[in-house]
């Protein structure tokens, strides 16, 4: 049964600031500080007694599960643009909050509740690490009652576990800030007045990584705890992360010239870092206490289902409570609308708002089973039915992005539904950690230190990519020749099976950062929607070979130029597969897998709701054969269709705005038709593919919150054309 972690208080009087930099325990007449009134219980009571230590624990993970931070924000608002993940834009104009445009400014709402949620949770553990470390049942007792010098077990643990969600918050705040305000200590004992000086990434990172060193020699493994609390196995992985990190590519200041966009750069001792990531991953792997055993899809639907897995793919997973905290669920899958409050069903609305990339689906290999699960072309809505009642039906979506079905609400049995008014705080846990990243850092470390793949990289990466091509008779084995064909091939290999694997969970565009490959990326995802748009009003644009190429496509075989603007499809119920003889659909098919027999080998998620059944979503076509199918006595079902990229506007013979504007702070398109790139806040004209040898670095990186800047004083500044 799911373990929820209730929202605790930390019994010491941790207080938010206003601007989340720092906090304390006593009232001040700073403005800097906005302090909380005391807590009746003081640290020295919490601390003698370890069923009191464990509640206050509690209080550390419950900060995690906010969705200013990890609830909502981090699996939506600051998950940036890429050829996998997408928000689209069709403004023209800056605006304080187009984060995964690349267009924000330090107003922008979302960064000051991240960053003070951050720091609230970074206070929350300090205090606790401290604390628990003095406390008088950290270590054990003789038989005579007095204090030895071996620790006691679970203390190590619990201070282990809360070092953990500080480094991992760490962490995302020096992937998505840079250098920050940095420190182990809690605020009192700095004192109130003192500032939390901001410190260099790489300083940071080799502390985290240390702290993580010390703290992972005594947790216990998950084959003694749950992927919900911080074990052994995720401080390695959470170790390796960090280390991949620090050894990558990073946007770097320019602090002579603040108004520049800074440049890529990364450590001379880079290697070290790769070293330290593939040993840690390695600890992982050779502990044997996870595998890839379940489907792709059940790891995910396992999760809308509050299954906790303790021995799969996931190894740590952020324990969401159900009707409390998280939105994970709420914001992917198809979009369910209600009306009046209420949907139908017993499932409640569902925003669907975190979406996937339109050609996403494209860059998949055949036969990858994450294609047909993940890129979701349907979603519901409400009608009245011929007896005035209100009833659900499935609509096709032919639209500039596509739903990211690896978790929905809908994918929760009827038995377990929260309930047809509900919407967010579903409870579904997310999978912070998972064994295919840890496979996979380990395959990209030791490519990179060993100067191409070893036979264990390989093994690495066959088993992710294995596991999606269970049901292809050869297993995608070209693959594997493809990729061990040097260095460069396999590092490819690697970042295109990241690509596949990891949509929606935060990582993409951090991939594309850390291999110094996002601008290239950038420019071919941009140069997809708007090759689109240009045909839908008649024009090649004289990219569309390159696009292929990039693809992996011959040009006479490419998607780019041969797209199926008419898809056609019908809806389907869960006793109509068989009997329609589907399985000789397989490779249209979205929602079912099925062999040659028509043995349903992978199911849809939600067997209660209709699904659509896709005739041609990768490929032009004429209409099907027949324009109706007949099977077993059912009555024949006809084909119906919509048009898609229809994102052209005849006015001005342009692309309209969606295509042009949702990159708008790395490139874009005027009303005019020119093309630019954004190189410190300046537009250069894009002049075509020889720019791919000469692109700036992408702002990726987030501006502090204005209010931090104010309340510094001038300690703190922004830099990047902030």
């Amino acid at each position: 049964m799911k373990k929820n972690i209730l929202s605790y208080l930390v019994y010491a009087a941790v207080a938010l600031p206003l601007g989340g930099v720092g906090v304390g325990l006593l009232s001040s007449c700073n403005d800097y500080l906005d302090v909380d009134a005391p807590s009746k219980y003081t640290l020295d009571f919490v601390y003698s007694q370890k069923s009191e230590v464990e509640r206050a624990l509690n209080g550390v993970y419950s900060q995690v599960l906010v969705g200013d931070l990890y609830g909502n924000n981090y699996q939506r608002s600051f998950i940036l643009n890429s050829d996998v993940d997408m928000a689209i834009s069709s403004s023209s104009a800056h605006s304080h909050t187009t984060y995964q445009r690349f267009d924000c400014d330090d107003e922008g709402g979302e960064i000051l509740k991240f960053w003070t949620a951050a720091y609230r949770l970074i206070e929350y553990a300090n205090i606790f690490v401290k604390a628990a470390e003095a406390s008088p049942v950290y270590y054990l007792t003789d038989d005579e009652g007095n204090a030895t010098t071996t620790p006691d077990p679970e203390m190590l643990q619990w201070v282990g576990e809360a070092k953990c969600l500080r480094a991992m918050v760490y962490h995302d705040l020096v992937v998505m800030f840079g250098d920050v305000p940095f420190s182990f200590e809690p605020t009192n004992d700095r004192g109130v007045k003192e500032m939390l000086p901001v410190t260099d990434r790489e300083e940071i990172q080799k502390t985290l990584i240390a702290d993580l060193q010390q703290a992972a020699a005594g947790m216990a493994s998950t084959t003694s705890t749950t992927v919900e609390r911080c074990s052994k196995e995720y401080a390695q992985a959470l170790i390796a992360r960090i280390a991949l990190t620090a050894g990558g590519y990073s946007l770097r200041p320019d602090k002579s010239n603040p108004r520049a966009y800074g440049s890529m750069q990364r450590p001379a001792n880079y290697q070290d870092y790769y070293r330290t990531a593939m040993t840690y991953a390695d600890n992982v792997i050779k502990a044997g206490t996870h595998k890839l055993s379940n489907s792709y899809q059940d790891v995910f639907v396992n999760e809308c289902n509050y299954q906790v897995v303790n021995n799969d793919d996931p190894i740590f997973e952020i324990p969401f409570a159900r009707e409390s905290t998280g939105n994970t669920g709420y914001v992917q899958g198809p979009t369910y609308s209600d009306y009046e409050g209420a949907t139908v069903g017993v499932w409640g609305k569902c925003d669907g708002g975190a979406r996937l990339n339109a050609f996403y689906r494209f860059q998949f290999r055949n036969g990858d089973a994450r294609r047909e699960f993940v890129n979701g072309l349907w979603y519901y809505s409400y009608y009245t039915n011929a007896e005035g009642n209100l009833a659900d039906s499935v609509y096709i979506r032919n639209d500039y992005s596509v739903h990211n079905n690896k978790w929905s609400k809908l994918w929760t049995s009827a038995g377990q539904a929260l309930g047809n008014t509900t919407t967010g705080s579903t409870g579904i846990n997310f999978p912070y950690m998972r064994y295919a990243d840890v496979l996979l850092m380990y395959a990209e470390a030791a490519n990179e230190v060993n100067n191409g793949p070893t036979d264990e990289a390989m093994d690495c990466l066959r088993q992710v990519h294995s596991r999606a091509f269970r049901n292809v008779e050869d297993g995608d084995a070209a693959f594997y020749t493809e990729a061990a064909a040097s260095k460069e091939a396999f590092l490819k290999a690697v970042l295109d099976e990241r690509k596949w694997e990891f949509a929606g969970e935060n990582s993409r565009w951090r991939d594309l950062v850390r291999t110094n490959t996002y601008g290239e990326e950038l420019v071919y995802s941009f140069l997809r929607y708007y090759s689109a748009g240009m045909q839908n009003v008649g024009s090649f644009t004289g990219f569309e070979d390159a696009i292929n190429e990039h693809d992996g496509y011959t040009t006479d075989a490419g998607y780019i130029d041969n797209l199926p603007s008419r898809v056609y499809y019908h809806t389907y119920n869960i006793d109509e597969v068989n009997t329609y003889g589907l399985h000789q659909y397989r490779n249209q098919l979205y929602g079912y897998l099925v062999d040659g027999n028509g043995t349903v080998l992978q199911n849809y998620p939600n067997q209660t709701m209709q699904s659509l059944r896709i005739y041609n979503a990768y490929r032009p076509m004429s209409a099907p054969i027949t324009s109706a199918i007949t099977r077993g006595g059912f009555k024949a079902k006809s084909w119906l269709y919509a048009d898609f990229y229809k994102w052209g506007n005849d006015a001005n013979g342009q692309p309209v705005d969606q295509c042009k504007y949702s990159y708008y702070g790395y490139i874009r398109c005027d009303d005019s038709g020119n093309l630019w790139i954004i190189r410190d806040g300046a537009l250069t004209q894009f002049s075509g593919l020889a720019a791919l040898n000469d692109l700036p670095p992408v702002r990726y990186i987030l501006p502090y919150p204005g209010t931090v800047i104010q309340r510094s004083s001038g300690e703190y500044k922004n830099y990047y054309g902030y």
